[in-house]
């Protein structure tokens, strides 16, 4: 069972948001909606109050709050992909309407941060060769979408 959830605070769209990202990870799911009752400070009588969601093995919880909640660059949900055809699909995708932002960064069309990154990057970053990790970053700081075949290069070309 999952000990932590994280809570996503939208202003009134998180039934939309939700929907939207489960028909993007396809292992997505709703678990659960709830809707608010009367006198009720997140909306009108109804109107929905929280989701609960999951994208693969990933419990989420999204509320409508209101306008004084925004997004900011402090807290991004990290897609991890295999392959690049991967990495274009959810860049593509999730930025759609939002901003592509720089090293596999975006914000969607709900303000929420994303990065899409290789899953082999964490492996790339933390080689004990200082070398290796270094040449990679560097080739991670000018890039916006990753791309998974240029930081392989980058990373076996230390030493050729």
């Amino acid at each position: 069972m999952q000990k932590i959830t994280t809570c996503l605070v939208f202003n009134n769209q998180a039934e939309e948001a939700v929907k939207f990202y489960c028909s993007l990870f396809k292992v997505g799911k709703i678990l659960a909606t709830t809707y608010c009752g009367e006198n009720e400070p997140s909306g009108p009588p109804g109107s929905v109050r929280t989701v609960h969601f999951q994208l693969h093995d990933q419990k989420y919880l999204a509320i409508n709050g209101g306008p004084h909640f925004q997004f900011t660059d402090a807290l991004s949900l990290m897609v991890q992909c295999d392959t690049q055809e991967e990495i274009d699909y959810f860049w593509e995708r999730l930025s759609e309407d939002g901003k592509k932002v720089e090293c596999g960064w975006l914000v969607d069309k709900f303000g929420m941060r994303w990065q899409i990154v290789p899953r082999a990057l964490n492996e790339m970053l933390t080689d004990p060769d200082a070398r290796k990790s270094e040449k990679v970053m560097q080739e991670v700081l000018h890039m916006q979408k990753l791309d998974l075949g240029r930081l392989k290069e980058s990373y076996n070309s230390v030493y050729h």
